[in-house]
This record gives structure tokens, C-alpha cells and sequence, in this order.
């Protein structure tokens, strides 16, 4: 293949994205991005109503056409650039599966986007092999949504306003009737932050934060809090302050010299975007103004002991660093790691095998765990109706097990031994915990006194803090923190199904609060194949910002269920974890911190304690613009004070500078869809508990609908009057599509069919998982396997090529096809009933589709190209994220189990399902509200 950065006409440059494996287009001078090559002899464009530069892709500048009621597929294209199936239907011929045979259920007597359809964009047609965002594409006189002139003069408008010197972000509308949702957009950076010129002390390319770490709604400011509230978009911080540094990231800097610059009203620290005065002996803060002295050690290089070059300091150069603190950031001297381990061995815990396989994934990890100083300390408590703690005395590999049966009261039955140092009892501990299993072997106790339990591991650490990891099987039956069946059928799907995502006991929260006050935090592996009553337990988690994690229905004997959780609890042993966290965001002056959603306690109007902070967890602040701001751009800065698990205080700084806008177009086109999502999820799940999930759903429909509605009225010719399209700025319009996955995610979907177990930990994923993580989940990544081109699955320049992802709708499905749907959760691989024989040896060694089993189950590694790139792929599917998550893989078949089908294809969210409605119904929906036809 050529390299296209060598074909490329004058004014574009290619970058190579790791992620999607291929290059993104970028017009040098309006740094606008497109997936597709630019045109190679741009022709100057004869409507009249065109931008004056082209329009990115899926601009609806092609002459219309009309399809058959039902045909969706037109819609996108049947051929998707891949020409070569590799596996095409037995005994035809290698070509795209004709329209008639796909089906998606419920679209069938719909008219769908027929009325106004345009030529795909996936794959442009064969007798106009131009690409569709060239200018001048489709040259008859046809009309144009007049969305062009608005823009120029909303541009015109805001350079005025602006009166800065930067480049406003051009807004570009696209109609959502007609231009379908291409996934690829998801993995496109959010908008550009232009600054204005001189707004940094820097030219270093580190100096904004990274958006893994911090990425913010909006990437303009508005001005005004009427402004703000004019384009209806929830202006929110989303920060994941501890995101895992992967190979090729950039590592963060860390200043150690103990010399800290920060303001001395509002604290802010010293950053990139502060300014120099009085010849360099003084500082202005970027937040308040303030002008404060630079420390006298500043120009010091204190490791070779002579005077230093200021503008090399990291924290002048990177948005991102960790500073080492001084004494003065601590209360007590950093303490060393506890981890104390809980352990369920109930007669259905032993039997399931989670204790077994627990306890050797202890054992292998031990020099996993975080120990670098050798202060590491451990205890393990094992519990069903009683108590079995083990005590490990110094210089034997003896152990002696204690039992406390009197759960009302629980006391430590020694004050030595039980919490040992993980260096020094590493013989005893590998002795005990090859045995753990043994001695409880034939336990036939059923019961649960979790409550005490968590009292007693409390004990062991209160003086120290550190992190309990809890490993339970079934309900709280006994002492404290008991729990009681509640579910009941009759319930779910009714107004009172909220009431089942609530804590059923107030002893969860209030010892979770007095875990934070200790800097205890706590983790849950759940595995009742029964009700465990997940919403009560994951307040625990919650408020201690540990984590939850489930395994419905554990059980040991399948390979997969013991490979996922061993792989998981083993990441969570090894994670560098924070200790003794605080986080505060600092904002410019008229910004203010409204609303906190994730896994911590807010100690007071803004600190967030986190007695252990896990990596790759997300947090979302709301924000308020309680003032006009004058500044031409704010700064949001995020410090985390903490100890690392090796024992050295420390704190991370995370800077975020964004222009201001008086412009509303400005504020439409820096919107970021991933940001919002991320936002919309969290107050979701937080409304579906103080309200109702109905509430929720209806809160997210409307506020989509309060967005789109804005827009027309405010950014396109139509106004406040009926329009025949439904207009969205270019960056937005992935946000409908994400908004009913999220409407259709376990967490609050409308069904009565749901568990609540199920529906709860949903609601803890949607509220901790970082961006990257949550909008597969919400939105699910479909490959195409069977004909995928020779070079997918194999190792590019950045690591193995992974497929172009689908749009998600079971059209796309073929009766021949072998297809991949993955959520970040579960791996699905969808088998057409008409898979060739081949395929079905290649991939599984067996010799037909009527001998393969679907459910759980283990790719066997077979000595073909095919069945090697498919492993390649389903292995980078896993590594992919960031995050411990291990997804299990299930093979289903297209006539297989109804309920594994039925659950594989919810994952298709663009389909109709159940109650739910497939996208062109949504789109309809939404344009029939915005137009007013439910609301007078």
C-alpha cells in the first residue's frame, strides 16, 4: 500500500492513530480531521450554499435518493471497502450478502430513513467514485439545509467577540436524518482547545492535560451562565487522576526537589499558564490574580547543587506531575500497605470453588503486591456464621487458626500475629494459604456474618488504614449488616424498582463512613449464584472509593469463570494503589464545583476523601458559572494529596486550560460527545436512586431533546418554527446514539426482566469507569470477522490492525457471516447459521456448524493464519482498555439458546428491542419533540 502521506495535495497532513490503525486527514489550515483521503484536484464547489471549506465526512452534500421502505442497509452501503471475504456462503459466489435475507426485528413495517436518504459514506457508489466530503461532490442544483451562511455569520459574530488573535473552531451542522452514525467517530480526539496566543509560558506539547486524565463538556467556556444554559449542554469535568501509563504514554514527571510554588490565596499550584512579573522574582496566579513570590530554591538544581534553568522545571512544562511533598502535607508519617482479606467459606463458597481458586491467586501474586519498602502488612480472616481468624507468629511457618463465634460482639482474639509483615511471614502465608481450601473442604455451614466480619478486619487496620478485599458467595444472614431477600418479581419494571438499587440497610453506609475516617477502603469480589443484594454491598465500595466486582453464578469447574477472576483479583492484588487521598478542584474565578458523582466521601463542601485511590477509576464534577467571567480563558486544576504504597508522600497536579466564548456557535462546536456522555451516565444512575429509574430515562431523554432543540432554534435558518431535519453540530452527532445506549444499558433500561444484582453492579460500572472504558460499554464495538482484509490481525506499525468497527444493527449480520461484539465486559462471537465448513475448522476445529456448541467457552489455538489473527484480535480486544476487567468470550449461534442470542444482540443498540426503539425510531421521536408534536 502507498503511504499516503506521500499522495497528499497541498494544505493536508496524515497523522497515523494507533487506535483505529490507520491515518486521520488533517487540513492544515483549519485544522479540521476526516478518516477519508482528501480529494487529490480539490474543484471549487457551484452550490451556493456551501461552507467555504468542505464539509467533514457524512455532510449531507449529495443529491438525495429514495430507497425502499425497510432496505436500511442502503443506508450504510452493503459493501464495507472489503471486497475479499475470505469466507463467503457455501456454494456462492464471493459477494456482499444480498438485502433480502437481513432482518432486523421491528424495522420491517417501518418506513426508517427512507423518505430522505443519501448515498452511503461508508462506501461511496460505483458511478460517482468521488469521495463525499470533496468539494463540489454531487453538483446538480439541489437544496441544501441553509445551516452554511448561519455559520459564517455566527463566525464572524465570534471573531468579533473574541478580538484575541485565536482562530475560532468552525461549527459545521449535519442533519441526524440523514447521516448515520459511524463509530469510528468515537475514537476521534475531542475538539481543539485554541488559546489565545501568549495564554502559556510554554511551547511544550505537555503543557494542557492529556483528556485520559482530565477532559471537560465543553472545551469553550461560556462567558455567562445564561449562555451556558441557552445551549442546554451540562458543562462537567471528567478526571481519572490515576489512568494507567501504557507503553508509548507519556510517563508523568515528577519534581523532586520538595519545592512547591503555590498561590497564597487560593493555593492554586504553580503551572504553565501562571505569568511572570518584577523580572521574574514574582508570579501571577493564573485563578485569582494574586501576585506571590517564586520560592528561592526554584533556580536551584539541587542534584548537581549550582543554579538551575527555570523553564526546564517540569511543572512549568507538563500539565500533569507528581510532586514529592514536604513534611508540612502530612498529618502522621506515611504508613505502610494493609491489605486485610475477608474470605467467605460457606458450604456454597467452598463448593463453587472460589476459595480454591482464591487462595492460590493469593499465593501466586504475593510478590505481586505493592511491597517495595518491605512494610507491607497482611491478615486473612475467614468467615460463614462464625469467625476464623489465623495467627502467624514471627520465625515458624506454623499457623494457628482462631474462632470468634460470638458475631454480636466481635472482639480480636489476640493483639499480635493476626497483621504480620507480608516480607518477613512469606513462608507461614504460602503454607496457610495452601491449606485455607483443606480445612474448609467439607464445611457444610450455610450462612453469612459478612457484617462482623468487616467489624473484625476493621479492627485489625483502624490504627493504620489500607484497603480490605472481600471475597463473599451469599447473602449478610447474621449480626451486623444482615440482609434479607427482597427480591420480588412482581416489582421489577414498576415505579418501585428503584427501591431495590437502594442500601437495605443503613449499616453499609454509616461503617463506610467510619472506614473513610480510617483510611480504610474496601473492595468486593461477589459470586452468589442466588440474590447477593449487590446495591447494598456496593455502598461499601462507594463511599471508601474501592471498587466491585461480580461473578453471578461462580462456578470454579469452567475454565473461564476461574481464568476471568483469577486474571482480575490478580490485577487488583498487583495495582499500585494510593493511600490517604484528598482531592480538590480548583477552578478560575467564576467557576464553581456544583456536584461530585463516583466512588469517594465528601468530607467537606469540596474534598473528596479517598482512603485508596485504584487506577483507571473515573470521577465527574458538575461545574456552575456563578460569575461573568472577563478572563479570555480559565484554568480547572485537579491536586490529589496521597501516599504512594511504597510510602513516599506525594501530590499530583492536573492542569486544564480552555479558552472563554461569548459565541454560542463556539460553545456547540467544542462540545465533547464522549464528556457528555460520561456526565449524562453518572446522572443517570444518580437520579434512578433518588428518584425513579422512569425519572432517569425521561431526564436523559429530554435533556437530549432540550440540546437538539437549542440548536435549531438557535443555529440553523428554521428557528423556533417546524424544521424537515434535525440539525447537530458535527462533534455531536455520536451523542443520540450514545444516549439510547445508554438508555437501553442494563442500568436503567426499562425491562422487568432485569435482576437487580445485575442492574446494581451495572449502575457501580456506570459510575466508575473511565471514558475510554465506558463508551464501549454503553456502546459496543461489532466487527466483521469472515471477510475481513488480509492485513487485520496482524502486526502493524502500532501493534495488531483491528478490524473497521460496524454500525451497530443486526443488518449488518450475515447467515454466512462470523462476527465479533464486544462491550469491554463480555466478548460475543456471533456464528451464521450458513458458515461454510471451513470456517467453522478454521476457527473452532470442528467440522461443521451443527456440531458447535454455543455458551462460555476457550478459542482453541489452531495452526492456521485465520484462527491466528482472530486470537490476535480477541487478545488486543482485551489489552485495549485500560483497566483490570478480563473479558469472558461466548460463541452464539444464530439459531442457538434464546436468551444468550437475545442477550448478544441487545448489544446491537441501534436495533428495536423489546420496548425500546431501534435508532431511525429514536431520531423520529427526537425530531418529533423538537419540532413540538409533544409539546403543547
Amino acid at each position: 500500500m502507498a503511504d499516503p502521506t506521500q499522495q497528499l495535495p497541498p494544505g493536508w497532513a496524515a497523522e497515523w492513530d494507533p487506535a483505529n490503525q490507520r491515518f486521520l486527514f488533517i487540513e492544515t489550515a483549519t485544522g479540521r480531521s476526516q478518516w477519508e483521503p482528501p480529494p487529490q484536484i480539490p474543484t471549487a464547489p457551484t452550490d451556493a450554499h456551501a461552507p467555504s471549506s468542505s464539509p467533514p465526512p457524512g455532510h449531507a452534500h449529495a443529491k438525495r435518493r429514495q430507497y425502499a421502505a425497510g432496505q436500511t442497509q442502503a443506508y450504510y452501503g452493503t459493501g464495507d471497502a472489503f471486497q475479499e471475504p475470505s469466507y463467503g456462503a457455501p456454494g456462492v459466489q464471493q459477494q456482499p450478502a444480498p438485502t433480502a435475507q437481513l432482518f432486523t426485528p421491528g424495522l420491517a413495517a417501518e418506513q426508517g430513513f427512507a423518505g430522505q436518504q443519501q448515498p452511503p459514506y461508508h462506501a461511496p457508489p460505483a458511478q460517482e467514485p468521488q469521495y463525499i466530503n470533496a468539494p463540489g461532490f454531487g453538483q446538480e442544483p439541489v437544496y441544501y439545509p441553509p445551516t452554511a451562511p448561519i455559520n459564517q455569520l455566527a463566525d464572524q459574530f465570534s471573531q468579533m467577540g473574541m478580538g484575541m488573535g485565536q482562530k475560532p473552531l468552525q461549527l459545521y451542522t449535519t442533519n441526524l436524518l440523514t447521516s448515520p452514525p459511524d463509530p469510528r467517530e468515537l475514537a476521534r480526539p475531542p475538539p481543539e482547545i485554541r488559546l489565545p496566543p501568549n495564554s502559556c509560558i510554554t511551547t511544550s506539547p505537555y503543557a494542557n492535560a492529556e483528556y485520559s486524565y482530565q477532559r471537560c463538556t465543553l472545551n469553550s467556556i461560556p462567558t455567562t451562565s445564561s449562555l451556558l444554559s441557552k445551549s442546554k449542554i451540562p458543562l462537567g469535568l471528567v478526571i481519572t487522576p490515576y489512568r494507567t501509563v501504557k507503553e508509548g504514554d507519556q510517563p508523568v514527571p515528577l519534581v523532586a526537589d520538595t519545592v512547591i510554588a503555590r498561590c497564597r490565596r487560593c493555593r492554586t499550584y504553580i503551572n504553565p499558564y501562571v505569568q511572570f512579573i518584577d523580572g521574574g522574582n514574582r508570579w501571577r496566579c493564573c485563578m485569582c490574580n494574586m501576585s506571590n513570590e517564586v520560592p528561592q530554591l526554584f533556580d536551584w538544581d539541587q542534584g548537581q547543587n549550582q543554579p538551575g534553568d527555570r523553564w526546564a522545571r517540569d511543572e512549568l512544562n507538563h500539565s500533569v506531575v507528581e510532586f514529592v511533598a514536604p513534611t508540612e502535607y502530612m498529618v502522621r508519617p506515611p504508613q505502610p500497605a494493609v491489605y486485610v482479606f475477608l474470605i467467605d467459606v460457606s458450604h456454597t463458597a467452598v463448593q463453587s470453588g472460589m476459595v480454591a481458586t482464591a487462595t492460590r491467586t493469593i499465593l501466586e501474586n504475593l510478590d505481586r503486591i505493592p511491597n517495595e519498602d518491605d512494610r507491607t502488612k497482611v491478615a486473612f480472616v475467614a468467615f460463614d456464621t462464625s469467625l476464623y481468624f489465623f495467627s502467624l507468629p514471627p520465625g515458624t511457618t506454623d499457623s494457628s487458626m482462631l474462632v470468634v463465634s460470638d458475631v454480636e460482639d466481635v472482639f480480636l482474639p489476640k493483639p499480635t500475629d493476626l497483621l504480620v509483615n507480608l516480607a518477613e511471614a512469606k513462608a507461614s502465608l504460602e503454607s496457610l494459604l495452601g491449606r485455607i481450601n483443606d480445612m474448609f473442604q467439607d464445611n457444610h455451614t450455610v450462612g453469612s456474618a459478612l457484617g462482623p466480619a468487616l467489624q473484625a478486619g476493621f479492627k485489625l487496620m483502624a490504627p493504620i488504614g489500607g484497603k480490605i478485599i472481600v471475597l463473599s458467595a451469599s447473602l449478610p444472614s447474621i449480626g451486623p449488616g444482615a440482609l434479607k431477600n427482597r427480591e420480588d418479581p412482581k416489582i421489577l419494571g414498576t415505579s418501585k424498582e428503584s427501591t431495590l438499587l437502594q442500601a437495605a440497610s443503613p449499616f453499609y453506609k454509616t461503617f463506610a463512613i467510619e472506614c473513610s475516617r480510617a483510611q480504610v477502603s474496601v473492595d468486593m469480589f461477589l459470586f452468589s449464584s442466588a440474590y447477593q443484594d449487590v446495591a447494598s454491598l456496593a455502598c461499601l465500595p462507594h463511599y471508601t472509593s474501592g471498587q466491585t466486582f461480580f461473578y453471578p453464578a461462580f462456578n470454579a469447574s469452567r475454565t473461564e469463570d476461574a481464568i476471568k477472576f483469577a486474571h482480575e483479583f490478580g490485577e487488583v492484588l498487583a495495582m499500585p494503589i494510593m493511600l490517604e487521598a484528598v482531592m480538590r478542584v480548583r477552578a478560575s474565578k467564576g467557576l464553581r464545583m456544583a456536584s461530585f458523582h463516583g466512588n469517594f466521601f465528601v468530607r467537606s463542601t469540596d474534598l473528596l476523601a479517598m482512603p485508596a485511590v485504584p487506577t483507571d477509576q473515573s470521577y465527574v464534577i458538575e461545574i456552575q458559572i456563578e460569575d461573568t467571567i472577563t478572563a479570555p480563558f480559565v484554568v480547572l486544576q485537579t491536586a490529589v494529596l496521597h501516599t504512594t504504597c511504597y510510602g513516599e508522600r506525594r501530590i499530583r497536579v492536573i492542569t486544564l486550560a480552555l479558552p472563554t466564548t461569548s459565541s454560542l456557535s463556539e460553545v456547540f462546536a467544542s462540545a465533547d460527545q464522549v464528556a457528555i456522555a460520561t456526565l449524562l451516565a453518572n446522572k443517570a444512575v444518580e437520579r434512578s436512586l433518588t428518584h425513579k429509574l422512569e425519572d432517569s430515562r425521561d431526564a436523559i431523554l429530554q435533556r437530549m431533546v432540550d440540546i437538539l432543540l437549542s440548536y435549531k432554534s438557535s443555529m440553523t435558518a428554521a428557528g423556533a418554527g417546524a424544521s424537515a431535519q434535525l440539525a447537530i453540530s458535527e462533534n455531536l452527532k455520536m451523542l443520540p446514539v450514545l444516549v439510547l445506549g445508554l438508555l437501553k444499558n442494563v442500568g436503567i433500561r426499562q425491562s422487568a426482566q432485569i435482576p437487580p444484582d445485575l442492574r446494581a453492579y451495572a449502575q457501580a460500572l456506570l459510575t466508575s469507569l473511565p471514558s475510554q472504558t465506558l463508551i464501549p460499554y454503553i456502546h459496543p464495538t461489532f466487527y466483521s470477522l469472515h471477510n475481513m482484509p488480509p492485513e487485520v490481525g496482524t502486526v502493524g506499525e502500532s501493534g495488531i490492525i483491528m478490524p473497521t468497527p460496524l454500525p451497530l444493527t443486526s443488518e449488518r449480520l450475515e447467515r454466512h457471516g462470523l462476527f465479533l461484539i464486544e462491550d469491554g465486559q463480555t466478548i460475543f462471537m456471533w456464528v451464521g447459521r450458513d458458515a461454510v465448513p471451513q470456517l467453522i475448522l478454521d476457527v473452532f476445529n470442528l467440522p461443521s456448524y451443527e456440531v458447535l456448541r454455543g455458551g462460555k467457552m476457550t478459542l482453541p489455538v489452531l495452526d492456521n493464519p485465520f484462527s491466528q489473527r482472530i486470537h490476535a484480535i480477541i487478545q488486543k480486544t482485551r489489552e485495549l482498555r485500560r483497566g483490570v476487567y478480563y473479558p469472558h468470550l461466548y460463541v452464539v449461534k444464530e439459531d442457538g439458546e434464546p436468551p444468550l442470542r437475545l442477550w448478544a444482540l441487545s448489544c446491537l443498540i441501534q436495533d428495536r428491542a423489546d420496548v425500546l426503539p431501534s435508532y431511525q425510531q429514536f431520531i423520529n421521536q427526537l425530531k418529533d419533540k423538537v419540532n413540538g408534536a409533544n409539546n403543547y
